[in-house]
């Protein structure tokens, strides 16, 4: 049996990467207001997707998790959010139907604003400042004042968050994510890309699923389920009096409470101490859970924290988000696959090959390759296909827009032309053309642990 937990028992902890602000009684005026506005989100959306995680516990589904580095309030608009909605179905298309199986949409969207840091301080021309920690804290701009973290942003935050939501939801229930109209987007993308002569086979049998179907008389017009989806959203978990001020009791059971920030929060790999306040705050909420898996978690490690985070085994609770770098996977991803196993968990399996794969490139721009981005999954899939385990999920940071922050990709994105359009805050993210080439990548993988499932290695 636990220690008692209640929504601030996690001031009791150690804590890391958390803001000082300078004025405290603001920042405790701003958690009031927050404490009174509506849920984000609702218990019933966070259990259903906690049923939908359940199902990929057990192989019968894929989760696609992705989104922005950090959300911009600069870059809050109705385009930019179309625009990813738009990439990201796409992306759940092309992996439902090489996976013969639901998608679970689950974007980094609509919450994540705050973003951990390796300094508290950052250097330039010898001045040093406070660093950027997200719009929900602070700004970009290098000056004393704009690095002073603002307890008003966190009303703007909450305030974006909303709207983005209610967009989402229009979106994902208006027509907007019609499977025919979908598929047009796909095969204008085929059509365009060098070298998509593979993924233009997986393309045409879905054009001709679609013909069947709709020659049957099954269309979108008389089947919902052709024309709506569900999008789920998520964010770190990482500005815990936020999060404290929007977490509710679950007026259908009481004695739970939710994080209505949104459907689903993860625990950073900077902030997965176990006795600290992220893993104290976040093993009390019923919302489905992440868990960043780096180098540096070991076996024991990582079963300590499942035990704390999801002492009764539930399915869908836990998805272990795995960011080793490409060269890295074989060194760490089998034992704690093996000792999950072993021990009988529940967990959600996916792929973070963005984190780990991060380097400067020769004109001095942070940046992510797309072949060692794309070596990572495969080595992640690998390591599947050889335990008899599912290849979950993939997660990864990604853009609408056709921004040049990762190099490579069909369209081969060089050093040379980051320059062009390199617009990420933080982490340099996959363009809509990379995103959509990954998830015709990750198709192909999918295929093949299929294959291995059923013992066809053809």
């Amino acid at each position: 049996m636990g220690a008692p937990w209640s929504r601030e028992s996690w001031q009791t902890k150690s804590i890391v990467q958390v803001p000082s602000y300078p004025d405290q009684k603001a920042l405790r005026d701003v958690y009031e207001k927050l404490s009174k506005f509506p849920p984000l989100v609702f218990a019933g959306e966070a259990r259903e997707l906690k049923k939908k995680l359940a199902n990929v516990c057990e192989g019968n589904a894929f989760l696609l998790q992705g989104g922005d580095c950090a959300e911009s309030f600069k870059e809050h608009s109705a385009d930019n959010i179309r625009d990813f909605v738009k990439v990201f179905l796409q992306m759940a298309v092309v992996l439902g139907f090489a996976g013969k199986s639901p998608v679970v949409k689950v974007g980094r969207i609509a919450g994540q604003f705050a973003k951990p840091r390796s300094s508290p301080v950052e250097k330039k021309d010898g001045q040093e400042l406070p660093s950027y920690r997200g719009d929900i804290v602070n700004s970009t701009e290098f000056t004393s004042e704009d690095r002073i973290p603002d307890p008003k942003r966190l009303l703007e935050a909450y305030r974006q968050s909303a709207a983005t939501l209610n967009l989402i939801r229009a979106f994902a229930t208006g027509g907007f994510a019609d499977l025919e109209r979908v598929q047009q987007w796909n095969l204008d993308f085929v059509k365009e890309a060098p070298g998509a002569h593979s993924y233009q086979k997986l393309a045409n049998r879905l054009t001709d699923a679609l013909a069947f179907m709709r020659a049957c008389g099954i269309t979108p017009e008389n089947t919902p389920q052709l024309r709506e989806t569900t999008i789920y959203t998520s964010h770190e978990a990482l500005l815990l009096g936020y999060e404290q001020a929007l977490t509710r009791e679950d007026s259908t059971s009481p004695g739970e409470w939710l994080a209505t920030s949104g459907h689903m929060l993860w625990i950073g790999d900077r902030t997965r101490q176990p006795d600290h306040a992220h893993v104290e705050f976040c093993r009390g909420v019923q919302n489905p859970l992440g868990l960043k898996c780096g180098p540096t978690l070991d076996e024991s490690g990582l079963l300590e924290l499942l035990d704390i985070l999801n002492p009764e085994n539930e399915p869908g609770r836990m998805t272990l988000i795995c960011r080793f770098g490409a060269e890295k996977v074989f060194d760490h991803l089998p034992k704690l696959v093996k000792a999950v196993e072993r021990e009988g968990r529940k967990v959600v399996w996916s792929c973070d090959p963005m984190h780990g794969n991060t380097i400067s490139s020769s004109s001095g721009y942070k940046t992510r390759p797309f072949d060692r981005i794309l070596e990572e999954v495969k080595a992640f899939f690998e390591v599947h296909r050889a335990e008899g385990t599912h290849a979950g999920g993939i997660h990864v940071e990604m853009t609408g827009k056709n921004v040049t922050e990762c190099t490579g990709g069909a369209f081969k994105v060089s050093d040379e032309e980051l320059k062009d359009r390199y617009h990420t805050h933080c982490d340099p993210r996959l363009n809509a053309d990379q995103s959509l080439e990954l998830a015709f990548l990750v198709a192909e993988q999918m295929k093949a642990e299929q294959e291995a499932r059923s013992g066809n290695t053809r």
